[in-house]
């Protein structure tokens, strides 16, 4: 976004000096084969660089955004007012932030009214697994239209102490963080653990990271793009203002919908590990029913987070929410942070590396001077010596439950549930939750023509009729000043809600130019103009050679296409010269 809006400042900045062109410029006609100097445009200095212009533009737009991440972190804070003398307080002053994380992960859609569905066939019986201390059935529920949680519901046979929605990492799957599957050491099963000490638990199933593919209903082999399940729906998604994030955020908030129901009296809480830990604390950040969240290889500073898998990225994120931010949402509820192992990601645009442990806890006394002391509980659960531990750390889980009820988690058990179904296929509810939220999406791609109407037309011209037949025969006999005056809102939400804005005052252009064309009809100057600190705008500039003194003439703006250079849009044979050819003659172009 904030890529695009440096091309815009180039084209803008090198028309404004081309409708600024009052003499006539006389410029030798074999300037290219032998320029005796640099050949500058009136009021212009020379340029002089000699890098691959197009390289260090990119570096200077690449320090400069840094450097805005880098600076995030304070100027975030005046985002936030923080009224701290009492929990009501607290938590009316915090509401708008929280209103806004909502809306950036996509938390936007009214929740179906949720029933917790056992799931059973023929040869599956809905009681998967049965131990001396509790039940695991296979449980589906649903979320919004069309959408459902699915996982497995761990139903101790005593009352329960707790109620927690587990979130295992996105490639992990509910069996096996229960112990019903192979695939995970018995001390990271901490679903089945949490059970065994009483706990009612909720296993949700993540859309994973797998690149695999099934036919189409029809029997038609999808093409393989090498995108993931998880980069498949955030990709969709992102363009209608939705997230793979927070539709999964809003299947825990279903559960805990289905729990505070069922039991309102019994405490609930949300523990998750790897993209599991990101969603438990999202919810936890959203919902303030949750009463506590654990939380494990997943905190840390996110000034990297465009390092990261890219469906993490949230637009704007940065701007108002850190991890240490979103713990302030939590509060005055509990946190416990254990700094486990990071799941290994790689190759996805973008890599989950895990964070060395001065890096985390940073982040987390962080949350420290952001609340006064000793009005939030929270702990950073870490091995020797500041080391790793866990996931899922008799520690960690002790501090958990404390949290919720005072107590503490049980002796581990010596056997692990035995699952009871014969034909039961993992992949396939994999599927049927990633093609969910594929048609939920592309629903609302269909749709969204109307919306669009509804929510552009209607609010300000109610008498113009959406049809696009009707508005062509209406419009001239309406008069402009009604859409002026109603687009200025909308104007302004496009550029800042959608395009970004970058409100920091811009630098004197201080232009710098030079001629690299020299052409029957025209000349082109190659010109870079300062936008910001390290950042510049960069273009050629041609102007028609019969230009008389003092005259004013149209300008294009071109703009080239992605992997290319102004260059390509002027020279014979490059990927613009058919459309600058069309362009009437006489008219100066910009070029950026």
């Amino acid at each position: 976004m904030h890529r695009r809006q440096f091309v815009w400042s180039s084209a803008a900045g090198l028309a404004t000096l081309t409708a600024n062109l009052a003499t006539p410029i006389a410029l030798g006609r074999n300037s290219l084969a032998s320029p005796p100097a640099i050949q500058v445009l009136p009021g212009s200095e020379p340029l002089t660089w000699t890098d691959d212009l197009s390289v260090k533009m990119m570096d200077g737009a690449h320090r400069y955004i840094e450097r805005k991440i880098d600076e995030s972190v304070r100027t975030r804070q005046r985002h936030w007012t923080r009224e701290t003398f009492s929990i009501e307080a607290y938590e009316k002053s915090v509401e708008r932030n929280r209103r806004r994380f909502l809306e950036k992960i996509g938390v936007v859609d009214t929740r179906s009214p949720v029933v917790m569905e056992r799931c059973a066939d023929d040869s599956d019986p809905e009681l998967v697994a049965e131990t001396a201390t509790y039940r695991v059935y296979m449980v589906r529920w649903p979320v919004l239209d069309g959408v459902h949680g699915e996982g497995l519901l761990l139903q101790p046979k005593r009352p329960p102490v707790a109620q927690i929605v587990v979130l295992p990492d996105a490639d992990e799957t509910p069996e096996q963080i229960v112990g019903l599957a192979p695939g995970l050491e018995r001390e990271t099963q901490f679903a089945r653990r949490l059970a065994e000490s009483g706990c009612l638990v909720i296993v949700l199933t993540l859309i994973d990271r797998a690149v695999r593919w099934p036919d189409t209903p029809d029997g038609k082999r999808r093409v393989d793009h090498g995108i993931t399940h998880r980069e498949w729906i955030y990709r969709q998604a992102f363009h209608m203002g939705r997230h793979i994030i927070g539709y999964e955020v809003q299947k825990v908030l279903a559960a805990v919908d289905w729990l505070q129901k069922q039991a309102p009296e019994v405490p609930v809480g949300v523990a998750g590990y790897g993209e599991g830990g990101l969603l438990a604390f999202y919810s936890a950040a959203a919902d303030t029913r949750i009463q506590a969240a654990w939380v494990s290889g997943y905190f840390s500073s996110r000034q990297r987070v465009w390092s990261e898998p890219i469906y993490r990225n949230v637009w704007g994120l940065l701007e108002e929410f850190g991890d240490a931010e979103l713990a302030t949402l939590i509060a005055p509820r509990g946190l416990v942070v254990e700094y486990s192992t990071c799941p290994q990601v790689k190759g996805q645009k973008g890599d989950v590396m895990t964070p060395d442990f001065q890096t985390v806890a940073a982040e987390f006394e962080r949350v420290g001077t952001l609340l006064p002391s000793g009005f939030q509980p929270r702990e950073l659960i870490r091995g020797p010596g500041d080391g790793l531990v866990g996931p899922g750390s008799r520690q960690a889980l002790d501090a958990l439950l404390k949290l919720l009820r005072g107590g503490a988690i049980g002796q581990a058990s010596g056997s692990s549930p035995v699952d009871a179904r014969k034909s039961f296929d993992p992949a396939e509810r994999q599927d049927r939750q990633v093609e969910e939220l594929e048609k939920r999406v592309q629903a609302m791609v269909e749709n969204s023509d109307q919306v669009r109407a509804e929510f552009f037309f209607d609010k300000f011209l109610p008498d113009f009729e959406t049809d696009i037949w009707s508005m062509s025969l209406r419009f001239p006999r309406l008069s402009p000043e009604p859409f002026i005056q109603g687009a200025a809102w909308y104007r302004d939400d496009l550029w800042n809600e959608v395009i970004g804005k970058l409100t920091e005052p811009m630098l004197p252009p201080n232009p710098r130019t030079r001629k690299v064309y020299d052409k029957e009809r025209w000349d082109g100057y190659e010109v870079v103009l300062d936008v910001w600190e390290d950042v510049f705008a960069w273009g050629i500039l041609l102007i028609p050679k019969d230009l008389q003194p003092g005259q004013r003439r149209p300008v294009v703006v071109c703009q080239h296409g992605r992997s290319s250079l102004p260059k390509d849009v002027i020279e014979e044979g490059g990927t613009g010269e058919a459309y600058y050819r069309s362009l009437p003659r006489g008219w100066p172009s910009a070029v950026s």
